[in-house]
């Protein structure tokens, strides 16, 4: 049929947005929270959408027009104000962060802008800190930077390792008032937001703030209610304060797939150059912003979260596709129904077969070993997860491993740091798991050993590890203390105080259950010794890497 027959024409999109309705069909409802969604391809919207309420509170349903936060969509933003600085001649994104933040310590070495923008500074995270000090405790305006400045460690050298960093765009934003002279969010309304009449757009410091049309967050309860989300941080800047609407991300998502008006061609460059670690592996991740490939084609995205929400924003330029899916809490993985909406839209004659992932039955000994690396403080583990293979990584959920063949792979699109790679003859695929692995993290392998099946009881570890605790680069005290059945933790941060359970996975190494059901970070804690006893602890979590308490003396 030509594509000249508008009768044809209309059947077919009405067609394509039943399609698409049918994704969203769970989150059609009028009692939960839900989300916006918005679709072009070839430069014209084909699909729309509000679904669930904007308000559970009041009862106001989502619609097209509806603000939401964006949250970590909004980095690749602070890049390209960074990049605009940079053409006039007033930063060089090459040069130390400390050339333009002298107070910042000097740690292992000093990371370029360049690097925090790529998430391979090594920096520790204010955020991340600030969840093991204080938990969901609100922390005022100064905080983030004090933080900062606080640390006598880093995470790694950097170019060494990618592990995601929202304290690295803080920094950035700071740098961004420093040089311009002007708040941050009035950089990005004049330089970025006014010139693409992004009018519903803008950089949103606190959830405290009300701003017209914005939609409220929503945690979900376990008892089914709904508790309002507020993000514990009253100075959120580039690492995720921006709100804005379906129509306005669409046009954004054009302007970044398309002809610029705002930065030039060497910005663009480099904002769209993905990383490369000393290892000399090259990372999927560029200036804020993912690049890698989705059944054959490439795709440039972000995803983002807040406290309460989440976002994806994702382009198909070879097909001119451009998708934002903003939720409020609904329980929905955005992510995986961005290329959802892709393979609904292209269809299988435009895409390569989905991608294969590790089956289970062909490691079976594996299933339920754990091992750990001294050097990382990491515990990986592996199970079943309908039917393909699973790793968890610092504790974390699961997530199925990509078969490449001779390799297993957790990239960094997976969990934003990485990618963990395994050679397959390294796993058991008959008989017992092997004693020790060789895991690589950015290209760089480190031994694992296998914690063992059975774990000492807390009665046997508890006694010896009771007692005060201190964290300097954390600024926060801690207790151990056994009842004679659990083992307790409690840190006593500056704003907040976190109560946590340690469950023994071998004599020196636990994982923390913490009270606060709703509390979005997982820990690892390690012990050390000198000679028979504990001197001290670290923590360990996806994004921040031994951080030392000290035992005290009394």
């Amino acid at each position: 049929m030509s594509d000249s027959n508008p009768v044809g024409q209309e059947r077919a999109t009405q067609s394509g947005v039943a399609t698409l309705d049918e994704l969203f069909h769970a989150v059609n409802r009028s009692d939960t929270p839900g989300l916006v969604v918005g679709v072009a391809h070839h430069g014209k919207h084909v699909y729309r959408r509000g679904f669930g309420l904007a308000s559970v509170e009041l009862g106001v349903a989502n619609t097209p027009w509806t603000r939401m936060r964006i949250g970590s969509t909004s980095k690749h933003f602070t890049c390209l104000a960074i990049l605009l600085l940079a053409e006039e001649g007033k930063l060089d994104i090459d040069a130390s962060v400390r050339a333009y933040m002298p107070e910042l310590p000097p740690l292992k070495a000093e990371p370029t802008l360049r690097q925090l923008m790529t998430h391979t500074g090594g920096h520790r995270c204010y955020l991340d800190l600030g969840f093991v000090a204080s938990g969901m405790a609100i922390r005022p305006k100064g905080v983030a930077l004090r933080m900062q400045v606080r640390q006598t460690e880093a995470n790694f050298a950097p170019g060494e390792k990618m592990i995601y960093n929202n304290g690295g765009y803080h920094l950035l934003s700071l740098l961004i008032e420093r040089i311009s002279g002007i708040p941050f969010e009035q950089f990005l309304k004049d330089r970025i937001f006014t010139p693409l009449s992004m009018a519903d757009t803008a950089s949103v410091r606190s959830d405290f703030e009300i701003h017209r049309g914005t939609a409220a967050l929503h945690v979900a309860l376990p008892d089914g209610g709904w508790r309002r989300g507020m993000f514990p941080s009253e100075e959120v800047l580039g690492e995720g304060a921006i709100v804005s609407t379906v129509d306005d991300m669409l046009r954004w998502l054009a302007h970044l797939r398309g002809q610029k008006i705002v930065g030039s061609e060497s910005s663009w460059r480099h904002m769209l150059t993905p990383a490369k670690l000393t290892s000399g592996l090259v990372t999927p991740y560029a200036l804020g912003l993912f690049r890698h490939r989705h059944r054959g084609v490439e795709i440039i995205h972000h995803n983002g979260g807040v406290i309460g929400g989440t976002c994806q924003m994702l382009t198909v330029p070879s097909h001119e596709l451009d998708i934002i899916i903003m939720a409020n809490g609904a329980k929905v993985d955005v992510l995986d129904l961005g290329y959802k909406v892709v393979d609904t839209v292209l269809g299988d004659a435009a895409l390569a077969p989905a991608e294969i992932k590790a089956a289970s039955e062909r490691f079976k000994p594996m299933l339920g070993a754990r091992y750990y690396a001294r050097s990382s403080g990491n515990v990986i583990g592996f199970s079943d997860i309908e039917g393909k293979l699973g790793l968890s990584v610092f504790n974390y959920m699961p997530t199925p491993l990509h078969d490449d063949g001779a390799t297993l792979r957790l990239g960094v699109e997976d969990v934003a740091a990485g990618p963990f790679v395994i050679d397959t003859a390294e796993l058991a695929e008959e008989g017992t798991p092997p004693a020790s692995l060789n895991v690589a993290e950015g290209g760089r392998a480190e031994p694992f050993e296998r914690l063992p099946e059975t774990a000492p009881s807390a009665a046997e570890v508890g006694p010896a590890m009771a007692g005060c605790y201190q964290s300097p680069d954390l600024g926060a005290d801690a207790h151990i203390e056994f009842d004679g059945e659990q083992l307790k933790l409690r840190i006593f941060g500056q704003y907040g105080i976190n109560d946590a359970t340690l469950i023994p996975l071998s004599a020196d190494v636990y994982s923390l259950q913490l009270d606060d059901s709703l509390f979005p970070l997982k820990f690892l804690l390690s012990i050390e010794h000198s000679e028979d006893r504990v001197t001290g602890f670290r923590i360990n979590t996806l994004r921040t890497r031994h951080l030392r308490f000290e035992r005290l003396p009394y």
